[in-house]
């Protein structure tokens, strides 16, 4: 059997990232916390917690709306470059929004150091406004992250993240704003 160039480059890079993340931490869960200071949780107020309604865009509203970038990971579920994101430092309290959608999904109380490049959180702030799909791309399964509002892929779920969730959201920095609260 022969197997596509591109298939094999796509099987082998993904072996290698998880290669690479698995020794950084000496085949030990990922999770770190950010600082060693208690970080205080962030309430939601009544706009955060407010039903969403859905929103539908075409093809062509997005891309003229969302970079280059943002639309290539946003709309067609690409990944960005792990250790390129300016959120994998900002650990000041606040929220973490969907770029296209403005949804609140994210809180810096969740945000840990995983390790992996992206920016990773153990739940979501407001947990209605995520949607889970199964992902078999790359010949894995694995669960993928949606902005339930817009149907932006976001990043993945896995379960190696810390206590309490055990579970690591690992998100492309590209597809959140930050929301600084006081």
């Amino acid at each position: 059997m022969k197997l596509n160039s591109a298939i094999l480059l796509a099987v082998l890079t993904a072996a290698a990232l998880g290669i690479v993340a698995f020794r950084a931490h000496g085949g030990k869960p990922m999770a770190q916390p950010v600082t060693n200071e208690k970080i205080e949780p962030v309430i939601p107020t009544a706009a955060d917690l407010a039903p969403i309604g859905k929103l539908e865009k075409s093809d062509a509203e997005w891309k003229a709306q969302l970079t280059p970038e943002q639309y290539a990971v946003l709309r067609h579920q690409h990944t960005e470059r792990a250790g390129t994101s300016n959120l994998l430092s900002e650990h000041r309290h606040g929220i973490f929004r969907c770029v296209a959608c403005d949804a609140p999904l994210f809180a810096s109380d969740s945000k840990f150091e995983s390790g992996t490049g992206w920016p990773s959180f153990t739940k979501p702030f407001v947990p209605a406004n995520i949607v889970i799909a199964e992902d078999n791309t790359l010949f894995m399964k694995r669960d993928e992250v949606h902005c339930a509002r817009c149907g932006s892929h976001l990043g993945h779920v896995f379960d190696d993240g810390p206590a309490p969730t055990g579970q690591r959201y690992c998100l492309n920095g590209i597809t959140l704003k930050f929301e600084p609260r006081p």
